[in-house]
């Protein structure tokens, strides 16, 4: 089984590469196309769309300087003369753009005649700055007519190859865009061909593997967590039917500490309690095992009712877990054996601590629970569990702190013992106590 699963996992590595190299070779090829069609476009946007706009707005500029200039040597107004003026200002700022790159070498037949032109209507505009109108005549009929068509001519010619350029540039940019498609289609979809064997291979060795652990699945999810799947070997798929063995046992064992613990509090049971107390002994890890047990809590019950006792069990739940989440550590356990007895393991050095702390918060709570009559004066009349009637102060909390290092080699029974000798010690004394045995 090893022999085969590592030859499955060589074809597997190789449909990968496989896979892996075509695509890689795809996303080279795809990228490299795009980078140089993307460089194409950006030619076409900056340069050759620029240039043609530029040659539009100077064959627009010319033709309306050729409108101003018949209106204004006909009527002779300022007002054209001031506008004839503003459209040779903006004829100047296009014919300084198209000297600069990337402009230039596309108008390079241009310039000479712009520029031409630029002097023919700067002689212009001096004449008709000084109402020269005959000099002005002349000027217009004899140089900037001539020169304004002949730039008109060559604007239009230009423009329309230009037009013809950038058609042509976008259906090339068209034709290699389908192309980079095409081909980064093809070799995706050889890597993709390629590599089917393998996978199907791969299929039809985990088939039976798969579906008897669908079954271990389905089985544990019913609540059937002895179920052990067919595979042997020392391959993945063996591991994981030893895995979900081992996921079987340990949902057993939280089954089994969920049906432990108290309904009422939450708290784990006399299982889980005696496993911890077992494990860190096994592990040499010392603890104190504190025992909890509230004084009076019968004649409570007796008197207030089993809602309010209940009340006062889950209360007393609450303030141990505040106790242990402020003071302890996330290796603790709080315990809840039954009734109105608790059990908290945790570090040696916290337990003393922990005592003192319940024994404040409970004395802080504890008057909520009896009425005003009974709390103002500090007792009530009740009877005993022989039947004896007598007055009960209110409830109190009783702590047994049993150190593991107290024993030699400590164990479940000896520190059990020790924790109803030292609670019936301090059940005899007045008030909430607690006692740390310290003796060897």
């Amino acid at each position: 089984m090893r022999s085969l699963f590592s030859t499955v996992t060589k074809k597997v590595v190789i449909g990968y590469l496989v896979v892996v190299l075509f695509s890689l070779f795809a996303v080279g090829y795809a990228l490299s196309s795009l980078h140089q069609q993307t460089r194409d476009a950006e030619y076409l946007v900056n340069v050759k769309f620029r240039t043609f706009e530029l040659a539009r707005d100077l064959q627009q500029n010319l033709l309306a300087q050729e409108n101003i200039e018949k209106q204004l040597l006909i009527l002779r107004d300022p007002a054209l003369s001031e506008l004839r003026v503003n459209r040779c200002k903006e004829f100047l700022r296009y014919s300084l753009v198209i000297n600069q790159p990337p402009f230039l070498e596309q108008f390079t037949n241009l310039v000479s005649a712009v520029n031409e032109y630029r002097q023919a209507n700067n002689k212009l505009t001096e004449a008709l700055s000084i109402d020269n109108w005959s000099l002005a005549q002349q000027l217009s009929m004899e140089s900037t007519v001539p020169l304004r068509v002949q730039l008109l001519n060559f604007l239009a010619e230009f423009r329309q190859h230009q037009q013809q350029t950038i058609n042509i540039g976008l259906a090339d940019l068209s034709e290699h865009t389908d192309r980079a498609f095409q081909m980064t289609a093809l070799l995706s979809f050889l890597g993709v061909l390629l590599s089917a064997p393998v996978s199907l291979t791969v299929i039809v060795s985990i088939h039976r593997s798969v579906k008897e652990l669908k079954k271990a699945t389905e089985s544990i999810s019913a609540g059937r967590f002895d179920h052990h799947p067919k595979l042997t070997g020392d391959d993945e798929f063996s591991q994981l039917a030893s895995d979900f063995v081992h996921m079987g046992q340990k949902l057993s064992e939280l089954e089994q500490l969920n049906l432990d613990a108290n309904p009422l509090t939450q708290l784990p049971g006399n299982l889980a309690i005696d496993r911890e107390v077992e494990q860190r002994i096994r592990g040499c890890i010392p603890f104190s095992h504190l025992y909890i047990d509230l004084d009076n809590f019968k004649v409570y019950s007796d008197r207030y009712g089993y809602n309010a006792g209940s009340d006062v069990i889950a209360k007393i739940g609450e303030l141990l877990k505040q106790v242990v989440g402020k003071h302890g550590s996330s290796t603790d356990l709080v315990g809840h054996i039954g009734g109105d007895d608790y059990v908290i393991i945790c570090d040696l050095d916290a337990g003393e601590l922990m005592a003192q702390e319940i024994i404040a918060g409970f004395n802080d709570i504890v008057p909520s629970f009896y009425s005003a009559e009974d709390r103002d004066g500090g007792s009530f009349v009740g009877v005993d569990r022989y039947g004896v009637k007598r007055t009960f102060p209110l409830m109190t909390i009783s702590i047994a702190v049993i150190p593991s290092d107290h024993y030699e080699y400590p164990s479940r029974l000896a520190i059990s013992q020790d924790c109803a000798r030292v609670k019936e010690y301090l059940k005899v004394q007045d008030g909430s106590n607690y006692r740390v045995e310290r003796r060897k």
